[in-house]
């Protein structure tokens, strides 16, 4: 038994739980487009560096194909790293976040990880550094 705040039961803070672990994970997931965003961008800085090595190293032919095919291709069509992550925020992220919001206030109004608070609580001594929330 979890033990919740006065008016939310357990299966309630349960599933309010669960509700916020999979926003959490939209979040890391949000994360590892910024950092495919990142990566990518520093290797098209690096392909830029090559071509410019391979033309000093009088391989233009080569430095040519590297800058037409790769050099500031589009990562899917049409679409660079950055045009993913606004794509990923409009048409998911932020649904997910509102909809979440709203559950929560409507079942537990005010109240964030209610899980992970009655978790804290349970194995809380009384010990200095172990308020509650």
């Amino acid at each position: 038994m979890l033990g919740g705040p006065p008016g939310v039961d357990d299966a309630t803070v349960e599933a309010l739980g669960t509700l916020t672990k999979a926003l959490e994970y939209t979040e890391r997931a949000r994360g590892h487009l910024y950092a495919v965003h990142h990566m990518t961008g520093g290797a098209d800085r690096m392909l830029a560096e090559a071509v410019r090595m391979l033309r000093l190293a009088g391989h233009e032919e080569r430095a040519g194909l590297v800058e037409r095919e790769l050099l500031g291709r589009d990562v899917v069509p049409g679409m660079g790293t950055y045009q993913l992550i606004e794509a990923y925020d409009r048409t998911y992220y932020r649904v997910f976040t509102a909809v979440e919001e709203q559950v929560r206030q409507d079942l537990a109004p005010g109240r964030r990880h209610l899980a992970e608070a009655e978790m804290q609580r349970a194995a809380r001594s009384h010990r200095r550094g172990h308020t509650a929330p």
